[in-house]
């Protein structure tokens, strides 16, 4: 038994049509990701550097106001240990600091100022501090003895 198959010259044309879009929009999506691509990297660097910069005042301006009577005006300690300098910056991780930061260190004036801990700042304010401190590093002076408040200061 054979079977005939009768073909609607219009069902064929129908799906030669779609076929046809279907090779189009795959085409524009082959070429289309990398320029998406290459679009949104730029996108994100700015979006990235725009945060950081955000940031960075934001830590600037909480460090003034809760640190600066300790730790002095750019971190060179006055009570407390200095931050800017070498030593600390070079020793030190950003989540060590923002563990230091939000918890305290025990046994001394540094007390705990995250919100969580009965301190008044959130944790991305503390995380902005950081990036502050953190952006002292390019330029920070040889502080050998950071940890002594008011530590003399070495040669950079």
């Amino acid at each position: 038994m054979t079977d005939i198959i009768h073909e609607d010259p219009a069902l064929r044309r129908s799906l030669s049509k779609w076929q046809s879009v279907g090779v189009l929009v795959l085409f524009l999506l082959v070429i289309a990701f990398p320029l998406y691509k290459a679009v949104e990297s730029t996108r994100r660097a700015e979006a990235l550097a725009s945060y950081q910069g955000a940031l960075f005042k934001t830590g600037q301006q909480l460090f003034g106001l809760n640190c600066t009577s300790c730790h002095g005006v750019s971190g060179q300690g006055v009570d407390a240990p200095a931050l800017n300098s070498q030593q600390f910056l070079g020793g030190v991780t950003d989540e060590q600091m923002h563990g230091i930061i939000a918890g305290g260190v025990p046994g001394t004036e540094m007390p705990a100022w995250w919100n969580e801990y009965g301190g008044p700042l959130t944790d991305e304010q503390i995380a902005a501090v950081v990036a502050y401190i953190r952006a002292w590093q390019k330029s920070a002076p040889s502080v050998p003895d950071w940890r002594n408040p008011g530590g003399s200061m070495g040669s950079g």
